[in-house]
């Protein structure tokens, strides 16, 4: 039988024997479709929840979708998979990266790669002509990702494709990234793994280019379409946060047509990579604190944090409470040997980096992250912890129930609904190249999330829905690893009404791999990985009811303002602008909207455990005996389970 899209293999490799072979993608393809449904499968079947990040038992899962290496359509992202060390307990989490290292991969002649066991020694796994082989890494154990990365390309050649870990997943810190090629990075911890195993790099030179396509005329027929649309980036909250300039230029991923904003930087001294989003703007303040201008110390902020192996995220809510620790007293410089009276600085954050990397001193106990080294401090020091989130639910009510169900920030999830709503604000703004009207944000709400009720965000009305909506639809796009800034087409520049088309992905999978699939079908599979991914995260210890809530100050403490929107302006009845300032969270609505959601996903109202009914409707009956063992499905009539 001759695969359409897919590549047909997916790679074993057992770091402890050595030994490497393939598997056929299709023992999983069928019902998890690809990159997160494939990984979570392989998860649950082979890593026992009382395994830890570290252990040789963990997988370390990258995996694509079947529609990686398609021009013009943004469909080849990467997913990295596996338990990290990053959330409390260790749970199954993730990275999803851009670039051109997953397209290669599928080039390569596989869907996936998956990495088990330990070695005693820094490997190298290259990937070429079809086959793949370890290679001693020890001379790159050390060096820097970035570095490693040209030094790989200077021996295997320019057109290999690197993906490697920096010093931080060396030394298994909990906040080490990953970073691949056009600087593309994977957080979630799953550095921290890669180091674990000891595996520096995996090197990738594919074959041919482009992948078989079953139905070639539909496919460039929807890609025409896609053109049309004048898809791409949109001002939110009044503002372009796209980098303009000379020493500016595109940098798209594989096969998309780069209208985001996404690109390449050059510094004065020469230095070039990408600068965008969270990783361009984590150090702005600070260094615009220090030196009083704009200058390139942000730029050589992010470049430190890509080639050491740490998350610009992770790291910015650490330094937002590490300074909170140091302001109140908690910390001084002579105790820690950072020099917080120049935070800002290059200075500063090239040795708060490099401790924390190297777990230097004070940098082993930040090492572990930020929740951990709080408890080392102290009561006081946990107390200045503070859960901010650009579209956290004071603000976006939408997302209320997208984080209670995830082992870290869910951005793909809370970009559906966030992006919208900034996109909003900068109509109400009269921001040129805005087009989110309030009509067009009810029509959106009535496509996507169920109701007109879900474009309101006073109410809590509506909500549940546009919760499960969203989240089965984002698993299944995370299955298919498309390009979270495209997908799904909320909503289009260039058509009169400008609502958006949700089922253009399904479309795009029928015509490349030959299966007639629709919107509801594809949503049923994003569904089954939900359900597949919870039933993970109940084995590994989280606690139905009890940790399915939000942090405690999101529910006490009143939303004091916005970093880009000081009004918090959000569309409220009849889609009047209101401010959501002095917001709270409140809890007897919570519960309320809580149980509505456990019974639209089929779970037991009460005990948020999951039935076996719903199990066997999503085909997942092969997962409830493992679940009734540990008593964590929900009780059928007569108390068994």
């Amino acid at each position: 039988m001759e695969n359409f899209g897919y590549a047909g293999r997916i790679l074993r490799v057992d770091l402890s024997s050595g030994r490497i072979y393939a598997v056929p993608t299709k023992d999983y393809a069928e019902r998890f479709l690809g990159g997160r449904g494939i990984a979570a499968k392989i998860h649950w079947d082979e890593v026992s929840p009382a395994a830890s990040a570290f252990d040789e038992g963990n997988r370390l899962t990258f995996a694509l979708g079947p529609l990686a290496g398609l021009p013009v359509l943004g469909t080849s992202r990467l997913g990295v998979f596996g338990k990290s060390s990053l959330p409390t307990p260790e749970k199954f989490c993730y990275a999803n990266m851009g670039g051109r290292w997953g397209a290669e991969l599928k080039f390569a002649g596989f869907d996936a790669i998956v990495i088990q066991g330990k070695s005693e020694k820094p490997l190298l796994l290259y990937l070429h002509d079809g086959t793949a082989d370890l290679r001693d890494a020890s001379d790159l154990w050390g060096k820097g990702a970035a570095r490693t990365r040209e030094l790989l390309k200077r021996s295997f050649g320019e057109s290999v494709r690197v993906v490697a870990i920096g010093p931080a997943g060396e030394n298994m810190v909990s906040m080490a990234s990953l970073l691949a090629e056009n600087d593309a990075s994977g957080s979630g911890g799953l550095g921290a793994v890669m180091g674990s195993k000891k595996l520096k790099a995996i090197a990738v030179h594919g074959g041919k280019r482009g992948i078989k396509v079953s139905n070639p005329e539909r496919l460039a027929e929807l890609t025409k379409y896609f053109r049309s649309l004048g898809r791409g980036n949109v001002p939110v909250w009044g503002v372009d946060f796209k980098a303009y300039g000379p020493n500016t230029k595109k940098e798209p991923c594989y096969g998309c047509i780069g209208d985001c904003l996404r690109v390449s930087y050059t510094a004065q001294n020469g230095e070039s990579g990408k600068f965008m989003c969270q990783s361009r703007f984590f150090y702005v303040p600070w260094a615009w604190g220090y030196y009083g201008e704009e200058n390139d110390v942000p730029f050589h902020a992010t470049k430190m944090c890509d080639d050491c192996g740490l998350d610009t995220w992770t790291l910015q809510t650490m330094l937002d409470w590490l300074f909170a620790c140091y302001s109140a007293g908690l910390v001084t410089e002579q105790q820690t040997n950072i020099p917080f009276s120049k935070i800002g600085s290059l200075e500063f954050i090239e040795r708060l980096v490099r401790m924390i990397s190297l777990r230097e001193g004070f940098g082993d106990i930040l090492s572990k992250g930020r929740e951990k080294a709080a408890a080392e401090l102290g009561k006081d020091a946990k107390a200045l912890i503070k859960h901010a989130d650009a579209y956290e639910p004071r603000l976006c009510l939408g997302n209320t129930l997208v984080f209670p169900f995830e082992p870290r920030e869910p951005i793909q999830q809370l970009h559906e609904v966030g992006i919208t709503l900034a996109h909003w604000v900068s109509w109400v703004k009269n921001t040129p190249g805005a087009y989110m009207s309030t009509e067009v944000l009810r029509s959106v709400a009535r496509e996507f999330w169920g109701s007109e009720a879900a474009a309101d965000f006073t109410t809590y009305e509506g909500k549940a829905l546009a919760a499960k909506l969203i989240q089965d639809r984002q698993y299944a796009k995370e299955a298919l690893m498309v390009c979270d800034w495209i997908y799904p087409l909320l909503d289009v520049r260039n058509t009169q009404d400008h609502v958006g088309d949700p089922t253009f992905e399904s479309k795009v999978f029928s015509a490349v791999v030959g299966i007639e699939m629709d919107a509801q079908r594809l949503a049923e599979i994003g569904e089954r990985v939900f359900n597949l991914q919870r039933a993970i995260l109940l084995r590994e210890g989280h606690r139905a009811v009890l940790d399915d809530v939000l942090p405690e100050e999101w529910y006490t403490t009143p939303l004091q303002g916005h970093v880009v929107d000081p009004e918090c302006l959000v569309p409220g009845k009849e889609g009047k602008p209101v401010s959501r300032i002095g917001s709270v969270i409140d809890w007897t609505e919570y519960e309320r909207m809580r149980t509505q959601y456990y019974e639209l996903r089929g779970w037991d109202i009460t005990t948020g455990l999951q039935k076996r009914e719903t199990l066997q409707r999503l085909n997942l009956a092969d997962i409830v005996d493992d679940l009734e063992k540990r008593r964590l499905l929900a009780p059928m009539e007569g108390g068994h389970a």
